[in-house]
């Protein structure tokens, strides 16, 4: 992995081990498991794309093993695939899909269709989401954990791990960082 990370983020200014770090922060530094892409479906999202859809599997995902996921997100997809594609967070970087258009594809599902391909296809597809925000581009060049949690998670998460009981984001993201750097 760590060759495909050193090319992905080659003339971006961005640290090989920042990418590091932010990749096994998202997913544990896996864009698969048995063979299968790793997904985090989203209710919310999807409520918000399918205000009238029924309740079902999809609607009580609470974020946990990927067979729950796949289930809600099962599903979802049954209802409307393509609200059901934009409303899962994919892969290594576990990107939404609602992103498409952002990385650069045609569709949400070309987007799911090459994230299917390798985790090297998700690295760059991750390299080309923090290029295109400014923001998130310095944050990570900065090593300014707060910025870049803030930009990719939003800016209720500290308040959200508080309330599942988890270590903050950008806490997780310093110290995958200073493993990667052997700090």
């Amino acid at each position: 992995m760590k060759d495909l990370i050193l090319a992905a983020v080659k003339d971006t200014g961005i640290e090989p081990e920042a990418l590091e770090a932010f990749i096994s922060v998202e997913s544990s530094g896996k864009g698969f498991i048995d063979g299968k892409l790793i997904i985090q479906f989203e209710p919310a999202y999807f409520r918000k794309r399918q205000p009238f859809a029924p309740s079902g599997k999809w609607s009580v995902n609470k974020v946990e093993r990927q067979s729950a996921e796949w289930e809600a997100f099962n599903n979802a997809f049954k209802i409307n695939p393509t609200s059901a594609m934009e409303s899962t967070s994919i892969g290594l970087p576990q990107i939404m899909g609602a992103h498409w258009a952002r990385l650069g594809y045609s569709s949400v599902g070309e987007m799911w269709d090459d994230f299917k391909t390798s985790e090297e296809a998700q690295i760059k597809a991750l390299v080309r989401f923090i290029l295109t925000d400014k923001r998130l581009h310095n944050a990570i060049v900065g090593k300014d954990w707060h910025k870049v949690a803030m930009y990719y998670n939003g800016q209720g998460y500290a308040a959200f791990a508080f309330k599942q009981g988890r270590e903050p984001y950008n806490i997780s993201l310093k110290n995958a960082y200073e493993k990667y750097k052997g700090a």
